[in-house]
């Protein structure tokens, strides 16, 4: 779900999206990240008092647009009234704090079915979710991992799968993501009709 409007707002997305810009000084690498941080917490504040949480923010530019992402999240799910809620909230304050320099687009989203993961406190909330690890550097020979979230134990990620369990270190972990899980009905087989004499 998403609601669009536009405003004022400028810069966001990880520093990957700063650095696909090519020739990025590390300058404006750092100017990036301290935007995208001001952003966050004004996204929070924006979105506190409707008892919802920002998972995490972009900022996107391309040719001379600018997109600013804001992810709102709560255990109980995100709707259309959640987002409208945050994107009104959020505008006013943008307007009053004018944090970026041109004109933008702003969107507030849920995360979506397939969310990505990006804190210990993530895979800890979707134990028992099917995900997929990325690692860094490969372990046990691979790097791609798929399974049934299983917790966080120390500070590793636990994941679940036919072969047993694997446990993670969660500073090599490069990305996770859920992953949809269509559940197909049982399809019961019709009693047959009792016969009449």
């Amino acid at each position: 779900m998403e609601l669009e409007t536009s405003g004022g707002w400028n810069r966001a997305s990880h520093v990957a999206a700063a650095c696909s810009i090519a020739k990025v000084s590390s300058k404006h690498i750092e100017d990036t990240d301290s935007l995208l941080v001001r952003l966050e917490r004004l996204a929070q504040r924006a979105a506190e008092p409707f008892g919802l949480d920002v998972a995490w923010v972009e900022l996107k530019r391309h040719g001379g647009s600018t997109l600013f992402r804001v992810f709102i999240d709560q255990e109980a799910g995100v709707g259309l009234q959640d987002c409208q809620q945050v994107s009104e909230r959020l505008g006013v304050i943008l307007d009053v704090e004018d944090p970026i320099e041109s004109s933008y687009t702003l969107e507030v989203s849920s995360p979506g079915l397939d969310r990505p993961l990006w804190s210990k406190k993530d895979y800890q909330r979707f134990t028992g979710r099917l995900a997929r690890v990325k690692t860094r550097e490969p372990l046990q020979g691979r790097r791609h991992f798929r399974g049934r979230l299983a917790g966080v134990e120390e500070d590793r990620v636990v994941l679940e799968n036919r072969e047993g369990r694997v446990s993670i270190p969660f500073a090599v972990i490069e990305s996770g993501r859920l992953e949809v899980e269509l559940l197909t009905p049982s399809i019961e087989k019709p009693k047959p009709a009792a016969r009449r004499r």
